[in-house]
This record gives structure tokens, sequence and C-alpha cells, in this order.
């Protein structure tokens, strides 16, 4: 069953594009969450876990990929310490760089985070015509390449 997010769930109000691409995500974001509930699993924890499935990251690049600060990076990954789906590791060299890290139990715990994503995308979607509903996965593939060239050129600004 697809829940809408009530404030949002009215019909397409704006002529402005970029409005209705945000109510859209907003919306879309929800889903997420839903699903994620069914993983036991919070949006900042799956966005962790996920940045942490590409490799070993300092609090500072997990802030900055995730346009959060240090100390809720902190208070996200003690909670996934704690689950036992990172581990912190010092560097030999110097103590005071710690990398996270993805444990096993971490990575079964994304892995059921993006299946219950998926399922709920998918039944979603499954209300679309076929093109429609490649065409909407496709734009959002768009939407994640957007989002990491602008999280590039701010890193890259003086």
């Amino acid at each position: 069953m697809v829940r809408e997010a009530n404030d949002l769930a009215v019909g397409h109000e704006s002529a402005d594009p970029f409005v209705v691409a945000g109510r859209a995500a907003a919306r879309l974001a929800r889903q997420v969450d839903l699903a994620l509930q069914d993983a036991d699993l919070s949006a900042p924890q799956y966005r962790v876990l996920a940045f942490l499935s590409r490799g070993s990251q300092v609090a500072s690049g997990i802030a900055g990929r995730l346009d959060v600060s240090r100390p809720t990076v902190t208070a996200i990954v003690d909670g996934l310490v704690a689950r036992g789906f990172v581990e912190r590791r010092t560097e030999s060299d110097d103590r005071r760089r710690v990398h996270h890290v993805l444990t096993p139990a971490g990575r079964r715990a994304v892995a059921g985070g993006d299946a219950a994503v998926t399922a709920r995308l998918q039944t979603i979607s499954s209300h679309l015509p076929a093109g429609d509903a490649q065409r909407a996965l496709d734009a959002l593939e768009l939407w994640h390449d957007a989002l990491d060239r602008a999280a590039r050129a701010v890193t890259a600004s003086p």
C-alpha cells in the first residue's frame, strides 16, 4: 500500500516545474522513509551506509557528501557502530584520523534497505505505463548525477 504525505498529496497546482519536482521529491522521500522502516533503518542511517558501501571514509568526507555537519555524522555513526553496522578504524601513522568502514552486518543492512526501497519503488512505478516508468527512473538517475556534480563543485570552490 502506498501511503501519501497528506500535505503534499495535492495535484500539480503550480506551473513551475521545479515546484512540481520538489513536491514529487518530497513525496517520494516519504515513500523511501516508509520502505526503510520495514528494513529497520532511518533515512540518515541508510544514506551513511550507502555511502560507506563505496569504501571507507573519514567523518568529514561523510559530512561533505551528505551535506550534514560533522556532529550529525558522529551521532548517526554512533548508532550504526552500536548496531554493529560500522567500525571505526584509526590509521597506524595518524591515530587522529578515523576511517568508518562497513561491517558484514552493515553490508547486509544496506542490502536490506536497498531491497525494501526497490520493492516500494517498483510497486509505485507499476502504476505507470512501462515507458513512463523507465523515464521516471532515468530522470532520478539524472538527479543523482546532478547532486554529485553539485557536491563536487562546492568542495572544489575556494
